[in-house]
C-alpha cells in the first residue's frame, strides 16, 4: 500500500464512519480498486484500526457529555441513591447495547473476515438496507428524545448494530433505523449512534491491532496504517459535527438514494466482470 492509498483510504474513513452510508462497504471497494486483495489478514485489520481515528474524534465531540456521563455511572453503580440519576441510566443503557456486537463479531469472526468481505455481499447489503432506511425515516413519529432514553432502546439497536458486521450495511445506518423504529428523534438517536461507535470500534481496533501485528508489519505497514487514522480522526471530527446539524434539519433521504445508486453501479461492476468480487 502506498501512502497515497492510505491516505485517501482514511480520508474516506473520517467521511463514511458516522454516515449511514457503510464505511466498511466503501474501503472494501475502494481497497479492490487499489488491487488489494480484501480479504487478507492485514488489510481488514488495517480496515478496522484506522476507525480507531473516528472514534478519538467521536470522544473529542462528545468530551462534555462524555465528562457527564462516565462519573454519574460510576457513582450509581456504587451508589444506590444516584441510580436514578438520568446520566446514569444513558450511560447503563449504550453499556447494554454495546454487549451485542461484542458477542456477534467473537462468534461469526471468521465469516466477517472472509466471506462477507466479498463485493457481492457489499453491493446487495447497500441496496436491501435502503429499504429498512426508508421505512424508518418515514414510519419513525420521533416524539421520543434523549431524556426518554432507556436500556431496552440500547439493547434493541444494540442488537441491530450486529447487523453492520456486514460490510454494506453501516453501524450507523443500522443503529439510527433502530433508533427512529423506536420512535427517537433523529438527532438524538445520531448522537446514540456516535455513544454506542466507542466502545465497539475500540474494542476492535484494539483487538485487530494486538492479533494482527506482526501481518500489518510485513503486509500494510504501521506508518500506512498510523497516517491512515490520523487522517481519519481529521476528517470525522469534520463529519460529525456536519452531520449533527445535517439530521436537525433533513431526513436520511440523500443517503438512501446515494446508496442505492453506489450498489446498482457496483452490481453493474460484477455482473460484467469490469471488477472482481475479492
Amino acid at each position: 500500500m502506498s501512502l497515497v492509498e492510505a491516505i485517501i483510504l482514511g480520508a474516506v474513513e473520517g467521511v463514511t464512519e458516522f454516515l449511514p452510508v457503510s464505511s466498511t462497504g466503501h474501503l472494501t471497494i475502494l481497497e479492490k480498486l487499489f488491487g488489494h486483495t480484501i480479504d487478507d489478514p492485514d488489510i481488514t485489520a488495517f480496515t478496522v484500526i484506522i476507525q480507531s481515528g473516528a472514534v478519538l474524534a467521536t470522544i473529542l465531540f462528545l468530551r462534555k457529555d462524555i465528562a457527564r456521563v462516565v462519573p454519574a455511572f460510576f457513582k450509581g453503580l456504587f451508589n444506590k441513591s444516584h441510580r436514578e440519576h438520568i446520566d446514569f441510566k444513558f450511560g447503563l443503557a449504550v453499556l447494554l447495547g454495546s454487549i451485542p456486537i461484542v458477542i456477534a463479531a467473537l462468534l461469526f469472526k471468521d465469516a466477517i473476515e472472509g466471506t462477507l468481505r466479498s463485493l457481492w455481499f457489499v453491493a446487495g447489503a447497500l441496496i436491501l438496507w435502503s429499504g429498512v432506511m426508508a421505512f424508518a425515516d418515514h414510519a419513525a413519529t420521533q416524539v421520543r428524545h434523549q431524556d426518554d432514553v432507556t436500556w431496552k432502546d440500547t439493547l434493541v439497536i444494540g442488537t441491530v448494530q450486529c447487523m453492520a458486521l456486514i460490510p454494506g450495511i453501516s453501524r450507523s445506518g443500522a443503529t439510527m433505523s433502530a433508533g427512529l423504529l423506536r420512535d427517537i428523534d433523529r438527532v438524538t438517536v445520531t448522537k446514540l449512534s456516535f455513544f454506542l461507535s466507542i466502545p465497539a470500534l475500540t474494542g476492535a481496533s484494539i483487538l485487530q491491532g494486538v492479533s494482527e501485528a506482526d501481518r500489518i508489519a510485513a503486509g500494510v505497514g504501521w506508518t500506512n496504517t498510523i497516517v491512515a487514522t490520523v487522517v481519519s480522526f481529521v476528517v470525522a471530527y469534520a463529519s460529525v459535527t456536519w452531520l449533527l446539524k445535517f439530521v436537525s434539519k433533513h431526513s436520511y433521504s440523500i443517503f438512501i438514494f446515494y446508496r442505492v445508486a453506489l450498489g446498482s453501479l457496483l452490481l453493474l461492476l460484477l455482473a460484467t466482470d469490469t471488477i472482481a468480487a475479492k
